[in-house]
C-alpha cells in the first residue's frame, strides 16, 4: 500500500526542515559544479517569511518542496527540492504541476524558473514539461538557464 502524498504551505517553524531537505536534495551536485549550489547556501528562516514555500508529504514524511514568488507577471520558481530517497517518483513533476495550477489561478502569465547549466537532469525535465530556454546568463562561476512556461 502507497502511502498517502499531501501538500501544505510552510510556515516559519518549517525553516530548519526546508534547509535539511534542501542541502540533501542538492547535495549530489557539488561535485559537478565544485561548490555549494546556492539554495544550499541560503537562510531559509528569512527566505520562508518572503516567498511561498509548498511542503509535499508521503505519509509522515517531508519528502519535496517547491520555492515561489510573484513576479513580474510571473510565477518565479525559487527552488524545487527532493529528499534522495523520493526522487524519481514524479514529486518533482507534481509540484512543479502545483506551481503552474497556483500561476492560473491567480491570474499570471505562466511560470519561470531558473536552473545551472550543469544539471543536465534538470533541463531535461524542465524542457520535457513545456519549458522553453528564455537565455542563459554567467552567474556564480557558473551559466545559469533561465527558462519558462507560458499559461493557456
Amino acid at each position: 500500500m502507497n502511502p498517502a502524498v499531501s501538500l501544505r504551505i510552510a510556515d516559519a517553524a518549517d525553516a530548519q526542515a526546508i534547509g535539511a531537505l534542501t542541502r540533501e536534495a542538492y547535495a549530489k551536485w557539488v561535485e559537478v559544479i565544485g561548490r555549494e549550489p546556492l539554495p544550499m547556501r541560503i537562510d531559509y528562516s528569512r527566505a520562508v517569511l518572503r516567498h511561498r514555500f509548498d511542503l509535499l508529504y508521503v505519509g509522515a514524511d517531508l519528502a519535496a518542496l517547491i520555492e515561489t514568488v510573484a513576479k513580474d507577471e510571473y510565477l518565479l520558481i525559487e527552488n524545487v527540492a527532493v529528499r534522495p530517497a523520493f526522487q524519481r517518483r514524479g514529486l518533482g513533476r507534481r509540484l512543479l504541476a502545483a506551481a503552474e495550477e497556483l500561476a492560473a489561478s491567480s491570474g499570471l502569465r505562466g511560470c519561470r524558473l531558473y536552473t545551472n547549466k550543469r544539471f543536465a537532469e534538470n533541463l531535461r525535465l524542465y524542457a520535457s514539461l513545456g519549458y522553453q530556454v528564455d537565455c542563459e546568463e554567467a552567474l556564480n562561476g557558473g551559466v545559469a538557464v533561465h527558462m519558462s512556461k507560458q499559461l493557456a
